[in-house]
């Protein structure tokens, strides 16, 4: 069974720039995508980004969140089993719980039902 962890929350002033990592372990057979989503206090989850597994030949991104979000693909590691959302220009309703997530099916994947397994999140703070 396949885990997901995130890491690398925390605070951030407004305009400034955060990057959140997803390291994952176990069996990811079959599951060929790590969405990025984030769910803000008495908010539903909201999609930011979708990559494929494989290095990265595939990126979604929210309309959103286009210009200002990367996501990638450790290519260091023996393993590449971290994933990464570089975030820039924070704002303040950017403050929220973010969340990794793996999906077996192709597309974008934006609604968080197409998803199987899920970390729980790390906090992301955007001060004014």
């Amino acid at each position: 069974q396949v885990q997901l962890v995130e890491s690398g929350g925390g605070s951030v002033e407004a305009g400034g720039s955060l990057s959140i990592s997803c390291s994952t372990s176990g069996n990811m057979y079959g599951l060929n995508y790590i969405g990025w989503f984030r769910q803000a206090p008495g908010r539903g989850r909201e999609w930011l980004a979708t990559i494929s597994k494989d290095g990265g030949s595939t990126i979604y991104y929210a309309d959103s969140v286009k210009a200002r979000f990367t996501v990638s693909q450790d290519d260091h590691s023996r393993t590449r089993r971290a994933w990464y959302q570089q975030m820039n220009n924070m704002k303040p309703e950017h403050t929220a719980m973010y969340y990794c997530a793996t999906k077996k099916c192709d597309g974008a994947g934006s609604q968080p039902g197409r998803y199987t397994t899920w970390g729980k999140g790390t906090r992301v703070t955007v001060s004014s």
